[in-house]
C-alpha cells in the first residue's frame, strides 16, 4: 500500500517542475528508496491513464518523469499557448541535428562530409537553442571540436533517451 503523502509530493513535484525529474532525485527529495518511489510513480501513472475524464499524464521523458497533457486536450492548449515560443529550425539545423543524434560524438567535419555542405551557422543555431553541446575536443590535428545532444534535445524530440530513436536502414 502507497501513502497517500507520497502520492501527493510526487505529484506536486512532477507539477512544479520545469524539467523531468529521474528516479532518483524524487527518492532523494522524499527520502525514500528508488523502488517505492518507482512503485508510486507508477501507480499514479496507472490512475492517470485508467481516468479518461483527466487531461494530465505522466510521461517517462529525457530520462526523467514529467506530468504532461494527454494529446486529446492538444486543442485547447494551443489555444491558450498561441504566443509561446516554440523551437523552430531550419532544414539544414534539422539535417545537422539529425546527423549529431545518430553520430555523436561527431566534429564537425564529418558532419560537413556527411551533409556536404558547411555546418557552422546550423550548429551555432542548435547550440543557442540548447539542443547540442560541445562534449570535448578529440586528439587530431587542429584539436576540432566534438558535438553531442543534450537533455533539452530528448526533451524536445519527446524523447526518454538515444535508444528511443528510431533505426536507420542501410542500404
Amino acid at each position: 500500500m502507497i501513502e497517500d503523502n507520497i502520492l501527493s509530493a510526487i505529484e506536486a513535484l512532477l507539477f512544479i517542475s520545469n524539467e523531468p525529474l529521474t528516479l532518483d532525485s524524487i527518492a532523494e527529495i522524499l527520502e525514500i528508496d528508488e523502488e517505492k518511489t518507482k512503485e508510486a510513480i507508477l501507480h499514479l501513472k496507472r490512475e492517470y491513464e485508467k481516468n479518461n475524464s483527466r487531461g494530465i499524464q505522466i510521461s517517462e521523458i529525457a530520462g526523467g518523469f514529467r506530468l504532461s497533457t494527454k494529446a486529446k486536450v492538444n486543442k485547447y492548449i494551443e489555444k491558450l499557448d498561441s504566443n509561446k515560443k516554440e523551437i523552430f529550425l531550419s532544414q539544414a539545423a534539422l539535417e545537422t541535428l539529425a546527423i549529431i543524434l545518430y553520430k555523436q560524438p561527431i566534429p564537425r567535419a564529418n558532419i560537413e562530409d556527411i551533409r556536404g555542405v558547411n555546418s557552422e551557422k546550423s550548429l551555432k543555431t542548435l547550440i543557442e537553442r540548447g539542443l547540442i553541446t560541445e562534449l570535448g575536443r578529440i586528439d587530431a590535428p587542429g584539436r576540432p571540436i566534438i558535438y553531442g545532444t543534450t537533455k533539452k534535445c530528448l526533451e524536445y524530440l519527446g524523447l526518454n533517451s538515444l535508444d528511443d530513436l528510431p533505426k536507420l536502414e542501410t542500404y
